[in-house]
């Protein structure tokens, strides 16, 4: 009992000190015994889903079809219904673009000429559905770091025309560097500004024909290795159709050292462009130099599905709760040394996805809740979270009668913690709910040491807290039993530079699952809780998506 309560202090105080809890009242959070989560569940799915049959499980191809067959199988022997009326999946209409032949990168003065080679110093796709992108002679503009924010009195385009040019972007958002979270983009803590997907976005709207954003591993948090896995090979995206939103010719990302090359050469100095496109009132400029390239692509529309199962409610089967995971990952992938090419995506995410049928077993083995849990493994993450924006735009189940959920995407393989990592702490009153579920566990909550990756923009929930769903989005703990706080990030450095988006995020015979399981053990509760309570929890005054929730809800005549 001793170390629950200081589990709670120190849960209230973590989580009160990233951005306030919001004082309204207490909400009915309900005590709930522990699950029945079978760990040999997440073993054997996890395998299963991680083995090179599913060939990394890239939507659109054969990896998908055993992926879907598997979790429709393992959600009705887990006691679920199909959760579509009558069916176990939701259609998502995806395009695949697979570009090839690519063109060298050239940057010219008429009189300089640069040449980059493709995926080695620069990579490029495009969105939209031709056959031949050919990007040429486009001018090229530096746009510091590509916001346009007027709510912030921020404008990296104030002044110029990019319509036809070619952009140049700097990864994350201005105060990135910020030790605190205060500044004019929440100080470390990464913004949606910040995003390579609100970046691509704003620079289509501005009629830029192409983008590139310039790689540096400490605020993109991740290494040029996964930007090359990433964005080689086939990409999804949506099917737009004729209401499809203003896209470049190209979208791509250069190396750092690229970027301060073809900068030097236009008269410019990297460092001190970086410098001054941190300060309000930053103005682009021209560089003088054209952009040009070119790539094939072959083109094939699919439709890719989303995976539903639920567990109706005893009492209120009309209000719901959610559990969502990511089931695909990258497919066929830049090569590791040995040749290996299959990205298996044994951590991201063939774990989230084990852990829906774990939980869905669980939870039917603990008998119906009084709300209707809704699991849900969704498509297309690794393309800009594709299937989930799909299911929030197009739900199933109202949103208005969505209670809340909680996410789940790659779960840490390094043991048991004393603590959990909570991604967007103090944005909602589901922290009420993660308090009392530490307490049971004895556990404390940590904020996330990166803030500056922005992983609340980077994962399924973000498409349902757009649309005013709180959601909660944890990560393992940083503090482990064996090896404390500096094993924790020593292993975590270690995945994200060998693993992470690569061929060598393989299933693993020796993995210590203690540290999963107890992990799991704390969402089974959190959505437990959530579904045998009778409130409705909000987001806290003054957050982001307060006004949608708000709205929604007053729309609405059933449900919050």
């Amino acid at each position: 009992m001793i170390r629950s309560m200081i589990g709670l202090a120190g849960a209230s105080l973590l989580l009160a000190s990233c951005n306030g809890m919001s004082g309204e009242a207490a909400l009915d959070i309900p005590e709930v015994a522990n699950g029945d989560i079978s760990q040999a569940t997440m073993v054997d799915v996890t395998r299963k889903l991680a083995s090179d049959e599913f060939e990394g499980r890239m939507p659109g191809t054969k990896g998908e079809e055993l992926t879907v067959a598997l979790l429709s199988e393992k959600f009705a022997a887990a006691g679920l219904q199909p959760g579509n009326n009558g069916s176990w999946v939701q259609d998502v209409p995806l395009v695949e673009i697979t570009g090839k032949n690519f063109a060298p990168l050239t940057i010219t003065n008429g009189q300089t000429d640069l040449v980059y080679d493709f995926g080695s110093e620069w990579v490029g796709v495009t969105y939209r559905e031709d056959a031949q992108t050919q990007l040429a002679n486009s001018e090229l503009v530096f746009v510091g770091y590509g916001i346009n924010a007027p709510e912030r009195g921020w404008n990296d385009y104030d002044g110029v025309d990019v319509k036809g040019k070619t952009v140049v972007i700097l990864v994350n958002d201005p105060d990135w560097e910020t030790p605190g979270l205060t500044g004019p983009f929440n100080g470390r803590a990464m913004t949606y500004y910040g995003r390579w997907t609100y970046k691509f976005e704003e620079a289509a709207r501005q009629g830029a024909a192409g983008a590139l954003i310039v790689h540096d591993t400490e605020p993109a948090s991740y290494g040029w290795n996964v930007v090359e896995s990433s964005w080689s090979g086939a990409q999804a995206y949506p099917q737009y159709g004729d209401n499809a939103p203003p896209r470049t010719l190209m979208n791509g990302w250069i190396q750092k050292e690229v970027a301060r090359e073809l900068l030097a050469a236009a008269g410019q100095d990297l460092d001190a462009l970086s410098a001054a496109s941190k300060q309000e009132g930053f103005k682009p400029v021209p560089l003088g130099f054209t952009a040009s390239t070119s790539f094939q692509n072959d083109i094939r529309t699919f439709m890719s599905k989303n995976v539903i199962g639920v567990l109706p409610g005893a009492k209120r089967p009309d209000e719901y709760v959610l559990y969502t995971a990511h089931w695909d990952h990258l497919g066929r992938c830049t090569p590791a040394p040995d040749g290996d090419d299959i990205c298996n995506g044994a951590v991201d995410n063939a774990t989230g996805t084990a852990a829906l049928v774990a939980l869905a077993e669980a939870h039917a083995k603990a008998g119906a809740p009084d709300r209707s849990l809704v699991f849900l493994a969704v498509t297309a993450e690794e393309s800009g979270l594709l299937g989930a924006h799909y299911y929030a735009e197009n739900p199933v189940f109202p949103l208005a009668q969505t209670v809340g959920g909680v996410n789940m995407d790659a779960f840490d393989m390094a043991g048991p913690a004393k603590d959990v990592t909570v991604v967007g702490p103090g944005k909602s009153q589901l922290d009420q709910f993660l308090e009392a579920a530490l307490v049971a566990d004895g556990r404390v909550a940590t904020p996330n040491p990166s803030p500056e990756a922005g992983y609340y923009y980077r994962s399924d929930h973000f498409a349902f807290a757009k649309l005013g769903v709180p959601m909660l989005y944890l990560d393992g703990g940083q503090d482990l039993i064996e090896g404390g706080k500096e094993a924790g990030k020593a292993l975590a450095d270690d995945y994200r530079a060998n693993r992470y988006h690569g061929p060598k995020d393989e299933f693993d015979e020796n993995w210590d699952w203690s540290g999963v399981m107890a992990d799991l053990q704390l969402m089974y509760r959190l959505g437990r809780m959530m579904a045998m309570s009778t409130s409705w929890p909000n987001w806290n005054d003054g957050d982001e998506f307060r006004a949608t929730r708000d709205e929604s809800c007053a729309a609405a005549d059933t449900g919050c």
